[in-house]
């Protein structure tokens, strides 16, 4: 089945390793155009205020299944991506990361691996609240972009947990070492399958 993907990554630095698994599905017949976006409405959405640039990433978001988190050398210390994160939680989209710092960039470099993103965000139940959370470097603080949600909205099986970050409940593969030419279809399937879409 035909999934639509939005990618969230840090575009400065990845951009190049990003368009390879974007470009991946053109040759696949299963392909559907995924969630990339001009750079440019990107940075002008980002200069005019944080309102605007998280009504443009929403509206990005919209009509797709499965966020996939292409993981880079600094993704997870970007603003956006874990806002993306953490929306989509919110809206019950698939979530799953793919490690791409082994692919090379326009320059044929490759890059050092970074953490999982899906490590620095998390949720705490308080009754039937889940509130979100996110490592700031050197504490865990509340998220103040999407402070909380109804526990009862969740789509995923939390596994009953109650105090979590979302690495326990996400997956993310290797591109290079685990043959994401190959395999990003069945990875972005299970993600949507663990949301039950």
């Amino acid at each position: 089945m035909a999934r639509r993907v939005f990618y969230s990554f840090h575009y400065a630095r990845d951009v190049g390793r990003a368009n390879v698994v974007k470009n991946s599905w053109v040759t696949k017949k299963d392909r559907e155009e995924a969630g990339f976006f001009d750079s440019s409405a990107f940075e002008t959405a980002k200069r005019t205020s944080p309102d605007a640039l998280k009504r443009f990433l929403n509206a990005q978001l919209e009509g797709s299944s499965v966020t996939c988190v292409l993981i880079g050398n600094q993704t997870a210390y970007r603003e956006w991506v874990r806002y993306e994160i953490i929306r989509s939680f919110v809206c019950g989209k698939g979530l799953v990361g793919v490690y791409i710092n082994a692919i090379p960039n326009f320059s044929r470099q490759v890059d050092v691996a970074g953490p999982d993103p899906f490590r620095f965000v998390g949720f705490e139940i308080h009754g039937n609240l889940l509130k979100f959370k996110e490592w700031n470097g050197s504490a865990w603080q509340w998220y103040s972009h999407i402070p909380s949600m109804p526990a009862v909205d969740v789509r995923y099986w939390l596994m009953d947990k109650t105090n979590t970050t979302f690495d326990q409940l996400f997956r993310s593969h290797d591109w290079v070492g685990s043959n994401g030419y190959d395999n990003i279809g069945p990875w972005v399937e299970a993600a949507a399958s663990q949301a039950k879409r």
